[in-house]
């Protein structure tokens, strides 16, 4: 097949795949510079690392089982979960340290993100490399795309949640929380890699992946429903304390449509961004140290002061 063929194939289902999970963290949607910074990263440098590393360990393998076929499927097995996995993942522990990513939900979307730009880059590799007729290409294209990608996806997606939801946490969290993901994150690309290795289990593979994305997109939707809950339960004590009107807090909680009362309606965004992000930093506030609470309680009178400046913006007509 043509490469561009094979280009749009690879490009274009992954981007929808990207927009689709930016989007639809509906609370507190992520900057999409930021994500894209995550996206390239897993297209382009966890894949060359990906690639220097398994080469090494294919040699290794290699040197020491003399048969090409049980060294290759050790590569495949063993090597690619292990060292794809710590290569995507890599660049969630820089992404962390920036203070949009705050939450359970935000390790989804930029371990989501990583995932999916590797999967990009693999794709289009294989495409060109086993697309040998139409319709071994179509084969190929329809099975990367719905599954092969998504597993990258989900699996990294798997260990930046668990490293969101550490990160406010103590350290005994923290040490808890971090291998096990990358574990769990490892044995989702395993099992994929081992099961679609074999003709026999291959059925399986493709089972256990339906049901993978499926509790993948459960999950994703249970956290955006645990946020709702959050973000309801930390502003109803700002409408008791007069930070805010009674009638927003179903608005700003239900992200509903429409305009607010008393809010200039080229404000509206604005508005329940600040107040949305009062909700968590409210929250966070609670389980960071000592030498944070400072800090993040003057973000909080900072968040609040923007939000009655956004209330009082008619108080001189």
């Amino acid at each position: 097949m043509p490469v561009y063929f094979s280009l749009i194939a690879a490009v274009l289902p992954i981007m929808g795949y990207l927009f689709f999970i930016w989007k639809f963290d509906r609370y507190d949607r992520e900057p999409f510079g930021l994500l894209f910074k995550n996206f390239t990263w897993g297209a382009v440098g966890a894949v060359f690392f990906a690639f220097i590393c398994n080469s090494i360990f294919s040699l290794i393998v290699s040197a020491i089982f003399r048969d090409r076929k049980f060294a290759d499927l050790t590569s495949t097995i063993i090597g690619a979960p292990v060292i794809e996995e710590i290569a995507k993942g890599f660049f969630l522990f820089i992404t962390i340290s920036n203070k949009n990513f705050d939450n359970f939900t935000d390790g989804i979307v930029y371990g989501g993100a990583i995932g999916l730009g590797f999967g990009m880059t693999e794709n289009f590799l294989y495409f060109l490399s086993y697309g040998k007729d139409l319709n071994s290409w179509i084969n190929i294209v329809f099975v990367r795309t719905m599954f092969s990608a998504v597993m990258h996806c989900v699996a990294t997606a798997v260990f930046g949640a668990f490293l969101g939801y550490a990160k406010y946490k103590s350290l005994l969290h923290k040490i808890i929380a971090v291998p096990a993901g990358l574990a769990l994150a490892m044995f989702i690309h395993f099992a994929w890699n081992f099961s679609v290795s074999f003709q026999a289990t291959s059925v399986v593979g493709f089972i256990f992946m339906i049901m993978t994305i499926s509790i993948f997109i459960l999950a994703f939707k249970l956290a955006i429903i645990n946020e709702r809950r959050l973000i309801f339960e930390e502003l109803s004590d700002e409408v008791k304390l007069g930070f805010l009107p009674d009638g927003h807090l179903d608005i700003i909680a239900f992200n509903r449509k429409g305009l607010i009362d008393g809010i200039n309606p080229k404000d509206k965004n604005n508005y329940l961004k600040s107040a949305v992000a009062l909700a968590f930093k409210k929250r966070q506030l609670n389980f960071v140290g000592a030498r944070q609470k400072a800090e993040f309680q003057n973000e909080v009178n900072l968040l609040r002061t923007k939000i009655s400046g956004y209330l009082n913006w008619n108080s001189g007509e």
